[in-house]
């Protein structure tokens, strides 16, 4: 689509408004010529006194629309800038909806955390109902998302409430699967390619967790969770988890530590000598992820394991009494369909999990779906899988706690982690929310830094391939320093 902007420089919100409303379309800068069916013309004027007109004239598949929004801004230039945003992207929303064969459920909301709004609003007092209105009312969110992100929102307010300003959580990551399914696009080795990398990797993952820990120690800050993912952690043998999990234990004051979630990820991983290591270095959630309890659909998207290995593997994990085990599935895989999905949320409630994500598959460049022209479920049969997720998972007594989206998601729709009571994982709640700063150790690792009670966040990344995380310490130990200096800042000796 050919885009035009007039007194402004807008441009990312005009284009992920773009990606969101009309997949598949691309920005393209450049003159309007007769004959072109696919533009946007987005103006902006700024009078003196604050007040600000935005216009917006689309045209798309044959129709052409027109929309205006008039807002004043003020307070700080942070807010003012905030304000702009919106409005340029509500001029677009409301244009472009008359173009569109339905709106889309979240609205003109394009961010991964679509929740976030109603989150702040109810840490500002607003009631869950009141959150749920401004959704509609300001962002154009279905009802049902509406309602959806105000009890997540909610469960996030309460996160909040018993957060100190130097917690953090820390994030622990395992760039290495067994093998790379059709769906992913993450950094990560297949263990068949790249085993003589896990040694060293694990060497220098401990050495970045212990000098991490004596810095997390000199600022005084505090861990109230601590995840390890990937990748697959269970990729490493027995020995290597107790290293890793005894350097966190060692290196940092766990006292107000509250839970350690390690993702055993795949059931060809699991054996009873890790599960024991994770339970006695005190892991208190294991997520096995299925992904799908459909023998064709694990083949098609690379798995070298069956549901049968799934269910051994729930079973060892049961013996162990892990306090908490959460399942992953994902709505949309290829081969898969709507009776087939039901099937594996059926089976996944039937090992009495308290913990259950459904993710919506997305479609990520670089993975074998789109590199290979897999075929998925249309977006139709994806909103089918969704509908019985719901309620089937408020039948079995779980309830939203976390959701997020990610870019080319079927459908536009999301990801939500559902638990019973008592089962929510706090760190996904820190994370998704941004409530708090998350200290990453691994390859690939996003360090971020929260300023509590702000939207103010620093990143830091580390190197993204495990061999050259093992040979650039000083990259991590950089990102250290980093994080060092923004506490230091925020709480001057």
């Amino acid at each position: 689509m050919k885009l035009v902007l007039r007194g402004h420089d807008e441009r990312y919100t005009v284009e992920q408004s773009l990606m969101n409303l009309f997949p598949g379309e691309l920005p393209v800068y450049a003159a309007i010529e007769p004959g072109d069916g696919s533009w946007a013309v987005v103006t902006c004027r700024e009078e003196a006194d604050g007040r600000l007109t935005v216009t917006a004239d689309l045209a798309y598949g044959g129709g052409k629309n027109s929309a205006f929004f008039t807002t004043l801004l003020s307070g700080s230039d942070f807010d003012r800038e905030g304000q702009r945003r919106h409005a340029v992207g509500a001029c677009f929303y409301q244009a472009a909806l008359e173009l569109l064969d339905a709106p889309p459920p979240w609205g003109m909301l394009t961010g991964v955390r679509p929740d976030k709004p109603a989150a702040w609003a109810v840490m500002a007092g607003k009631s869950p109902r009141e959150a749920r209105r401004m959704l509609e009312e300001t962002y154009f969110v279905s009802p049902s998302r509406a309602a959806l992100a105000a009890e997540t929102g909610g469960r996030a307010a309460e996160a909040a409430r018993d957060l100190d300003p130097r917690d953090i959580a820390v994030y622990i990551g395992i760039p290495f699967c067994p093998t790379r399914c059709a769906y992913c696009s993450f950094v990560s080795q297949s263990v068949e390619k790249s085993f003589a990398l896990i040694a060293p990797y694990a060497d220098a993952l401990i050495r970045e967790i212990r000098t991490g820990g004596e810095m997390v120690r000199q600022q005084g800050l505090r861990v109230r969770a601590l995840y390890m993912g990937g990748g697959t952690p269970t990729t490493l043998t027995a020995e290597q988890l107790d290293r890793v999990l005894t350097a966190f234990e060692e290196s940092f004051d766990t006292a107000h530590c509250g839970e350690i979630t390690v993702e055993a990820g795949r059931p060809d991983t699991i054996t009873a000598e890790k599960l024991a290591v994770l339970k006695a270095r005190g892991v208190t959630r294991v997520s096995v992820n299925p992904q799908t309890m459909e023998d064709r659909v694990l083949r098609a998207i690379g798995r070298n394991h069956t549901a049968g290995d799934i269910d051994r593997a729930m079973e060892l994990t049961a013996r162990y009494g892990f306090p908490h085990v959460n399942m992953d599935l994902i709505a949309g895989l290829p081969a898969d369909s709507p009776e087939g999905f039901r099937r594996s949320l059926d089976a996944c409630l039937a090992y009495g999990t308290d913990n259950v994500t459904v993710h919506t598959l997305a479609l990520k460049k670089g993975s074998r779906i789109l590199t290979e022209g897999l075929s998925v479920p249309p977006p139709e049969a994806v909103a089918e899988m969704l509908d019985y997720a719901g309620p089937a998972l408020r039948a079995a007594g779980h309830r939203p706690y976390y959701l997020y989206r990610q870019k080319y998601m079927s459908g536009s729709f999301e990801n939500i982690g559902w638990c019973r009571s008592g089962a929510a994982c706090l760190y996904n709640i820190y994370i998704m929310s941004e409530l708090c700063s998350i200290l990453s150790f691994g390859a690939g690792g996003s360090t971020k830094m929260v300023e509590p009670g702000t939207n103010h966040i620093e990143r830091a990344f580390n190197v993204k391939y495990p061999k050259e995380y093992t040979e650039r310490p000083e990259k991590c130990l950089g990102n250290q320093q980093l994080f060092a200096a923004f506490y230091e800042n925020l709480f001057p000796a």
